[in-house]
């Protein structure tokens, strides 16, 4: 058998960029994050499951990572991509196919937007911003695959009433397709619209609220909650996400020239064509896992059977929760710890431990000292 062909270096920018790959992401941090909090909020509240994985997609470029493409869930915080990442983190053997998130470059640039303010939450576990040298980058990654969500921030900020539409894609995904010859693997994340419904939006006002790092503000039954209890400003509604495998795109297969001339106009009209494909394929996954978003019984038979970690499973609790795994983690710098949320008074000696968390809980005023650390240091409006 002939020995593989040597492929040529990445270009010198690519190189230089390359620190990407292990600036921030901390596996430890991640394998903690979800033995201690994800697994049980997966297991009560969000009730995850992954529909179509059972044979994991494998690369068919060897050298190149597939592109994981998913819809988002508008106007929610991004808990269906948490919940996502850390199932997979947990089923897939050593994890060598993981996708590893692009994320909008808003989630980082302030502590605001990190969950409960765990400083880069979102980089620890593996994201990078979502910029052009980063994706080109990325493309030359070869311990994970790559996950993005193509609609970007007008995907996040779509109202209810645009629920499971997938908004335009980023031509960018299909171009690094076709440079690089590999496949898209879509899957749709369903009932995730659900993690925060009747939110409407408006684009005056989100591209107010990008001006302070919020990608978008929801407007509509949450809304005055967030003011009186800021706390919920990070909560979701206990919506069962299903995540559906889809069919392989390949979009260097749809394409009648040569590469390298294709114009702007074209990859805007693959990009089309992809989302209609994407598009079809979601509206039969909502017809037949999207009817019954909460699943109220089994709910509460989820919460029966994991009284004793009370109150640790509802949102209510989580503000503690996260700032305790932080105190844990960075602050006091331990790795194999078991957070123990099955014992009396667990939840009242956190807040003990951490006051900040009394903020979370404080109408109105409370936003005063989260504002404050949560822009302490920000980026907003930095180029990534």
């Amino acid at each position: 058998m002939p020995p593989p062909p040597v492929l040529p270096p990445p270009p010198l920018a690519i190189q230089a960029n390359q620190h990407i790959y292990s600036d921030y992401f901390r596996a430890d941090f991640v394998e903690a994050l979800d033995r201690n909090i994800l697994q049980l909020l997966d297991r009560v509240w969000f009730r995850s499951r992954l529909i179509g994985f059972e044979d994991f997609p494998e690369r068919n470029n060897p050298e190149r990572p597939l592109i994981f493409a998913s819809n988002h869930s508008g106007m929610a915080f991004p808990w269906d991509a948490i919940v996502v990442l850390a199932h997979m983190w947990r089923t897939l053997p050593g994890q060598r196919g993981l996708p590893r998130p692009l994320s909008a470059p808003l989630l980082s640039q302030s502590t605001l937007m990190n969950p409960f303010q765990v400083k880069d939450f979102w980089k620890k576990c593996g994201c990078v911003d979502a910029t052009t040298l980063n994706f080109e980058t990325m493309m030359y990654y070869q311990d994970h695959n790559l996950m993005l969500y193509p609609e970007g921030v007008p995907g996040i900020g779509k109202g209810f009433n645009n629920k499971y539409e997938l908004q335009r894609l980023a031509s960018s995904m299909v171009r690094h397709s076709i440079t690089h010859r590999t496949d898209i693997m879509p899957f749709y994340t369903i009932n995730g619209e659900y993690l925060n419904p009747y939110a409407y939006s408006w684009e005056w006002l989100n591209r107010l609220s990008k001006k302070v790092g919020i990608p978008f503000i929801p407007l509509g039954p949450i809304v005055l909650l967030v003011l009186l209890q800021p706390w919920s400003f990070y909560m979701a509604y206990p919506a069962q996400l299903n995540y559906v495998l889809g069919s392989r795109i390949k979009p260097y297969e749809m394409i009648t020239k040569d590469p390298a001339d294709l114009t702007r106009e074209d990859y805007t009209a693959l990009s089309e064509k992809v989302r209609l494909l994407m598009q079809a394929e979601m509206n039969e996954a909502v017809a037949k896992h999207g009817q019954q978003p909460y699943r109220w019984r089994e709910l509460w038979q989820r919460m029966k059977e994991n009284w004793r970690y009370f109150p640790f499973f509802l949102p209510v609790a989580w503000p503690a929760l996260f700032r305790e795994f932080e105190r844990l983690y960075v602050h006091e710098g331990r790795r194999d710890f078991k957070m123990q949320l099955d014992k009396p008074g667990a939840w009242l000696r956190m807040v003990w431990r951490n006051p900040f968390t009394l903020t979370f809980f404080i109408p109105i005023l409370g936003w005063i000292p989260i504002a404050i650390r949560g822009y302490k240091g920000h980026r907003i409006g930095e180029k990534p």
